[in-house]
């Protein structure tokens, strides 16, 4: 396989272009960019500052990754960095800005991650793996994500914010508070509306797998008592319980962080 470069795009000296990769018409690639073998820039899409792009990717038209981030009188920085998994899907006008470098620095999204039109992610994000963001979703900066999250369209999440892996974000909700692992929220702003039972189920979680959730579950955002008796009081009785204790610990480990809960 070879490289293919369309004679109406721009690669600027420096860019590094893996075995297969194919720069469509109208498309920019920076001087510190790095293209994995295999993806593919359809056209008018750009690839700048120091950014990796992992193999097979693919950027749709007027996709654009590596832009600086969004804070005010900020100037380029060769510890601002994106980097990208492979298999990712960028459709058009999708955007993933590199981190600060004052703030750490490095913006990660993982493997085989679907953002749709216009979807966005901030400076410092990390995100895992297999993440579907449905159109004109907005994440800001320094977002935590586990995997198998999906977005649904015009969502939108603050700040520093926590998403545990295998939760659902409901179209148009509004997320300030963290949301735990197996979590669905919905509205503005986002509460909690119970489990992701459907996104379980299809990734192949057990009925014993959705039984100790849901106990978990229950045990801690109902019943009498504080929310912090309650969660003590499941450390105890879900030591034993690996799927439980996730969504345990998760909390715990916010520190001050809010939490999102059932309305």
């Amino acid at each position: 396989m070879t490289v293919i470069v369309h004679p109406s795009a721009v690669v600027e000296p420096g860019a590094q272009l893996h075995d297969g990769v194919t720069i469509g018409p109208f498309c920019h690639v920076g001087p510190n960019a790095e293209l994995g073998a295999g993806t593919r820039l359809i056209s008018h899409a750009s690839v700048i500052g120091n950014t990796r792009v992992g193999k097979n990717c693919v950027l749709h038209p007027y996709a654009a990754l590596g832009g600086l981030p969004q804070v005010i009188g900020v100037s380029d920085h060769p510890e601002s960095r994106l980097e990208v998994g492979d298999g990712c899907i960028f459709r058009e006008y999708a955007t993933a800005h590199t981190g600060y470098h004052k703030t750490g620095g490095l913006t990660v999204m993982g493997t085989n991650c679907y953002i749709m039109i216009g979807a966005h992610v901030a400076h410092d994000c990390r995100l895992g793996n297999n993440i579907v963001m449905a159109n004109n979703v907005s994440l800001a900066g320094h977002i935590e994500v586990g995997d198998n999250v999906w977005f649904g369209g015009l969502s939108a999440v603050h700040q520093f914010s926590r998403i545990g892996r295998n939760a659902f974000i409901g179209g148009g909700a509004i997320v300030v508070e963290d949301v735990i692992p197996f979590g669905s929220v919905v509205g503005n702003h986002a509460k909690l509306a119970g489990l992701n039972t459907v996104g379980l189920k299809r990734r192949g979680f057990s009925k014993s797998d959705l039984h100790e959730i849901r106990s978990a579950y229950k045990a801690v955002f109902e019943g009498a008592g504080l929310f912090k008796q309650r969660l003590d009081a499941a450390v105890e009785a879900y030591a034993d319980k690996p799927l439980a204790m996730e969504l345990i610990n998760f909390i715990r480990e916010g520190g001050d962080r809010p939490i999102c809960k059932p309305g």
